[in-house]
């Protein structure tokens, strides 16, 4: 069995995917650990960076590949 780490924290996390239980705040360890995280979310801390440079457009790229070919 896998141990779980609260993201936000550090902590062990009871539970997990298969064994939530009701209250759980899964994979956080605490409701506060699950507001911080939702906070930097919304604060747009968490960032996907892309590959593309600046001012650089989907159409520059060129088109996406068809399946099957």
């Amino acid at each position: 069995m896998m141990d779980r780490t609260c993201p936000t924290c550090g902590k062990p996390v009871a539970g997990g995917l298969g064994k939530r239980r009701q209250g759980s705040y899964f994979p956080f360890c605490s409701e506060r650990c699950r507001l911080v995280d939702l906070g930097a979310w919304l604060d747009c801390a968490y960032v996907i960076h892309s590959s593309m440079e600046a001012g650089q457009s989907e159409d520059a790229i060129g088109p996406a590949a068809e399946p099957g070919n």
